[in-house]
């Protein structure tokens, strides 16, 4: 099992050291960004092939993680533009936005799969080809239009998810790696601060106080999901970790579990079923941030707030019904 190594605090003799150092512990080298040391992994060659697995790679995690219906065949570019111009409807439209920059960014991927071919056939491909350039204007444009699509729970949308492809596309893959270190790190921050959100208020409830140990378990699986690969060879020990601390968590029992609703001398009435479905709540949005590996800054201080205001009122705020599964 990997171990996330959370920087601790430095003493006023040792300084900080800088974003981005690299260190070898027992377990391999990592990378510091956010006060975590990131597990780090070998670089793929920065080449049209190298380029295209990683794109087809963050074109399967795009689809995975956006709303249904959105992986339009690139072939069908003209027509899915033709629908999403003439539509008027503000809600449709909106649906139609994401439909376009799926389009879209299956063309790019097309055209990039048809590049290396070429390439393997001995032909030069420059970067001022004029295939390579329509392949980075579609997914610039799916990207610009990457904002209207919400995650599949219905949650904010993750702008990084389009973005990560143009920028796979247009810079150094070794750069791009290094960004995503910045965004696993970004996401540890975001989990440590929904886990340290739900301690704070539901462990001042009597009902709820023994949670804190499934809550800390679930977040530490969670932050070793967010810097492992799916190819790694760990993953395994990894994902499993994370699913059963999810149910355990998921099913915590409160104390006088029969009781709807417990008071504490001087505080607000606090609505029991209401704590559960929070606590679900925050256990999904985990999972959401750890699978992506990237931050949902909407969606965390959104629940963070939830948090606050079920400790305060006794009620948890209401919260939109989630699209279909």
């Amino acid at each position: 099992m990997n171990n996330v190594f959370r920087l601790e605090p430095p003493s006023t003799i040792d300084p900080l050291p800088p974003e981005g150092r690299r260190r070898v512990f027992d377990d391999g080298e990592r990378v510091l960004y956010d006060g975590y040391w990131i597990k780090t992994y070998p670089v793929p060659a920065d080449s049209l092939q190298g380029k295209k697995s990683l794109i087809e790679a963050l074109a399967r995690r795009l689809f995975n993680h956006t709303e249904h219906g959105l992986n339009i065949p690139g072939c069908r570019l003209g027509e899915t533009r033709q629908s999403f111009v003439a539509e008027t409807d503000p809600g449709r439209r909106r649906v139609k936005a994401g439909m376009l920059a799926g389009a879209l960014f299956n063309r790019a991927t097309d055209i990039f799969r048809r590049l290396v071919e070429l390439q393997a056939d001995g032909v030069e491909v420059g970067s001022d080809n004029a295939l390579m350039r329509e392949c980075g204007q579609c997914l610039l444009e799916a990207m610009q239009l990457g904002r209207f699509v919400l995650h599949r729970s219905g949650e904010e949308g993750i702008d990084e998810l389009w973005g990560e492809p143009f920028r796979a596309f247009s810079i150094p893959v070794e750069d791009f790696y290094e960004s995503r270190y910045v965004k696993i790190g970004q996401s540890m921050r975001d989990i440590d601060r929904i886990a340290d959100a739900m301690v704070s208020a539901f462990c001042r409830i009597p009902t709820f106080e023994a949670v804190e140990a499934p809550i800390r378990d679930f977040a530490d699986a969670a932050r070793i999901k967010t810097e492992t690969l799916r190819t790694d060879p760990g993953i395994f020990d990894v994902w499993a970790h994370l699913v059963t601390a999810g149910e355990r968590l998921a099913s915590f029992t409160p104390q006088a579990a029969g009781e709807a609703s417990e008071k504490r001398s001087g505080s607000a009435l606090h609505s029991v079923s209401d704590g559960l479905q929070l606590l679900r709540n925050g256990r999904d949005l985990v999972f959401y941030i750890a699978r992506a590996r990237t931050p949902m800054p909407k969606s965390t201080s959104e629940y963070i707030e939830r948090c606050a205001a079920y400790l305060s009122s006794g009620r948890a705020p209401f919260v939109p019904a989630p699209l279909p599964a």
